[in-house]
């Protein structure tokens, strides 16, 4: 059983989207990432090398988000779980991300996908 690290609602603001306000106006946009790892080794060291440093981990994210371009938010969760799974630690990853203005008269629309580390 893997061990859960959370970075839950991080408000990032980006170019995203296919109509052609959605090209120019920069939206906000809500993540929410779930890391699965083998976390004992960090709580019996309480070291941060024996853990994933994920405000490093946030700060690529917003990184990576800000500086995007995508036209669906399908492709900025691929992105976002590919980054994640970069630290071979990480085992897996869940990785929602909400458009609070996607779409008129509801709060928001949302996508989250689940990814592992590739067989090795």
């Amino acid at each position: 059983m893997l061990d859960k690290i959370c970075i839950d609602s991080l408000l990032v603001r980006c170019i995203l989207g296919i109509n052609p306000e959605e090209r120019i106006n920069l939206q906000d946009v809500i993540l929410t990432i779930t890391l699965f790892a083998d976390l004992r080794r960090a709580g019996q060291s309480d070291n941060i090398e024996d853990t994933i440093n994920y405000k490093q981990l946030k700060l690529d994210v917003m990184d990576l988000v800000e500086n995007s371009h995508y036209l669906l938010i399908e492709k900025m969760a691929q992105e976002v779980a590919n980054l994640c799974l970069k630290d071979i630690r990480v085992k897996k990853c869940s990785v929602k991300i909400e458009k609070p203005t996607a779409l008129r008269f509801c709060k928001t629309v949302s996508v989250e996908i689940e990814r592992e580390q590739p067989c090795q």
